[in-house]
């Protein structure tokens, strides 16, 4: 099996691959697919690489399966998806991207403003 790199970047430095008997529509479909999870206003600046592979054998049930490698800002998010046709596979990606890159963003904003500082630094005194 060879791995096929996609001429396009999806958005920013984030490059799809293909590994195995994926044709170019489907290879389209997930980079439209990533493109609309990851070019979002507000996100910090992506780059990574998602990989589609569809298993060669006939008798797999769910031969479609993607994996995603993606940092954004100074987090790494890791999706991964198997699915029984190329479509479902994108839907399924593009939800859980979407998901994965929410919280992370979320994550570093509730953080930072639930913390009160402790008394010693200016904080409310019990």
């Amino acid at each position: 099996m060879t791995v096929r790199d996609t001429d396009t970047q999806v958005t920013g430095a984030v490059r799809v691959r293909a590994e195995g008997d994926v044709d170019a529509d489907a290879l389209a479909y997930v980079r439209e697919k990533v493109g609309a999870a990851l070019e979002r206003p507000g996100l910090p600046p992506v780059s990574g690489e998602v990989r589609i592979t569809r298993a060669a054998a006939h008798h797999v049930e769910l031969p479609w399966a993607a994996g995603a490698e993606i940092r954004v800002g100074g987090e790494l998010v890791v999706v991964r998806a198997r699915e029984a046709s190329a479509r479902e596979l994108a839907d399924r990606l593009q939800d859980r991207l979407r998901a994965r890159t929410d919280r992370t963003t979320h994550r570093e904003d509730a953080a930072r403003r639930a913390a009160t500082p402790p008394p010693w630094r200016g904080g409310p005194e019990r």
